[in-house]
Parts: structure tokens; sequence; C-alpha cells
């Protein structure tokens, strides 16, 4: 085809999670309970961190950032995934697909990381107690979560402008429920071998890195708990990270299962449905996970309910 009859793509369509209309309407009541119990678990986390003295600690600012990550990396991708399943026409435009890839980068990159963070700080914690409010002090912390927030927003600008550095010219319907760089490159009609080089570069070097850091650190946290001559010792130590390690196994078990399969195996199809989990469930469980098997956080909890209630009732006086 001469160039000058290519047609370039002005818009795309998103598949969404199923293109059966029956299941729409179905699908958006799924989505939007998932989507508000995200919003409200997040946003409880956030308040409960900030608002209550007890868990002004290093782990509970990580994990009051990590609540903010998730509350927006669904905010990127929930309600335009909840309008899509309303409308017949479920298109998006260039610019607004390519900021929605770029939000998505922005908030899904730290959480690898905040993750990674999490984990060094329960190893401090448990393996040098003495040593803890000196090795991770506000100080630290600040700086740790502040690298984090660059590197991902340097990654997404990074990744993002490769994507769509790329020819859409032909087919623009994604086969996904939001605009990601696998499918939207499976789109190009240009040839995409540095693009797909980067994306992959980027995303395994991510993953490495932050899962050798998790696995140092748990790999010392065992290895401290089983020299612990107390059983109350022993159970205290890890009651501080179960919760934090549920999440990780959680995390990261759906990413080996998305990156690790074999190729004959491997579809968009798979790689969308493990999408919904980490970009929707799992935002959605970690509220869960941390206030279910955290006795500070239920603590503070009631804490704030009764001052809340309290509250309301020298209001009604």
């Amino acid at each position: 085809m001469a160039p000058g009859n290519i047609t370039r793509v002005t818009e795309f369509i998103l598949v969404g999670v199923s293109d059966l209309p029956e299941l729409q309407i179905p699908l958006f009541c799924v989505f939007l309970f998932i989507y508000g119990q995200t919003v409200m678990g997040n946003l409880g986390i956030i308040t409960l961190t900030r608002v209550d003295s007890q868990l002004q600690t290093p782990m509970y600012f990580f994990l009051r950032h990590l609540a903010i990550i998730n509350f927006r990396n669904s905010t990127v991708i929930a309600p335009k995934m909840l309008v899509n399943f309303l409308v017949s026409q479920k298109t998006t435009s260039y610019y607004e697909c390519a900021t929605q890839l770029g939000g998505f980068l922005v908030f899904i990159v730290p959480e690898v990381f905040m993750l990674a963070v999490m984990a060094y700080d329960r190893y401090v914690a448990i393996c040098n107690p003495l040593l803890y409010m000196v090795v991770v002090s506000r100080r630290i912390c600040l700086l740790l979560v502040s690298l984090t927030y660059l590197y991902s927003f340097s990654t997404a600008v990074v990744v993002s402008s490769c994507v769509f550095s790329v020819s859409y010219c032909a087919s623009n319907v994604i086969n996904h429920f939001y605009c990601d760089s696998v499918p939207l490159l499976a789109l190009s009609c240009s040839d995409t071998y540095i693009p797909e080089t980067i994306v992959f570069v980027s995303a395994a070097t991510n993953m490495f890195f932050s899962m050798t850091i998790v696995l140092v650190s748990y790999l010392n946290i065992v290895l401290s708990i089983l020299r612990m001559h107390s059983s109350e010792g022993r159970k205290k130590a890890f009651s501080t990270c179960a919760s934090h390690m549920t999440a990780v196994t959680v995390f990261y078990g759906t990413l080996l299962f998305m990156y690790l399969q074999p190729r004959s195996s491997h579809s968009l199809d798979t790689d969308k449905m493990a999408s919904v989990f980490y970009t929707l469930v799992i935002p959605m469980l970690n509220p869960m996970i941390y206030s279910l098997r955290n006795k500070d956080v239920k603590t503070a909890l009631r804490r704030f309910m009764g001052n809340l209630c309290c509250s309301l009732k020298t209001m009604q006086f």
C-alpha cells in the first residue's frame, strides 16, 4: 500500500472483558461492586494510617502509599471499563488511550516496588530491631517512596512513548478492557521489535529486582525466626509480616502465572483475565488482607468509629 493511502488510526475500540451482549449488565454489576469495595477499602486504609496516632510507623506509612497506588490504579482502569459495559460503541480516542496506558504504568510499577520496600521494612524490623528507627527513619521512608514514584513516572514516559511511536493504520480493535502495551503493539502496522523489546526488558527488570528484594528479605526473616528460642517470639515475628506475605504471594503469583506460561498456550485472552486480577481484584483484596489479619488496623478502626460516633452525638446536642 502506498504511504499516501494509509489511514491513520484516530480512535480504538476496546473489546472489554467479554463481547457477549447478555453479559454486559451482569459484568457491570460485578465490577461496580469490586470498584466500590476498592475505593472504600483503600480510602479507609489511607484515612486510618493518616489520623490514628498508633499507626504512625514506617510500616503503616508504606501501607498508606500502597493503598494510594491501589486506589489510583483501579481508578485509571475501572470508570472507563464500567462505561463501556453500558454503551454500544466502546471507543476511546488515540490520546485518551495513550493517557490511560501512561497512567496505568505510573501506578502499576510503584506497586511492584512498594511491595519490595515493605518486605525490606519487615526484614529490618525483625532482623535488626534495635536499629529499626535509624535504618528506616522518616527521611529514608520519604526517599524510598519518592524514588519509587520518580522511577515509575520515567518508566511510564519511556514505555508509553515507545508504544505510541509506531504506526497504527489497520485494525483498531483492542482485545482488552483497557489500553495495554502488548495488545496495542499487536495492532501496529509497522516494525514493533524495538518497542516490544523495551516493554519486555522493562517488565522483566522490574520483576527481577523487586522479587529479588522480597525473596532475600523473607529468606533472612525466616532464618531469623528459626533462630529464636521463644515460641511466643516466633509467633509475634511471623504475625508482623503475615499480611504482607499474603499480599505478595497473591500479586506475584498472578504476574508469574501470566509471564511464565508456555508460549503454545499463551494468549491475549489469558493476559486479559490475569489483568482483571492484578488491576481490579488485588486492589480490592489488599485492604481486606491488611485489615482482617492485622490487630493494629482493626483496633484503629474501632477507635476511629468510636470517635466518629462521639462526634456525631456531640453535634446532635
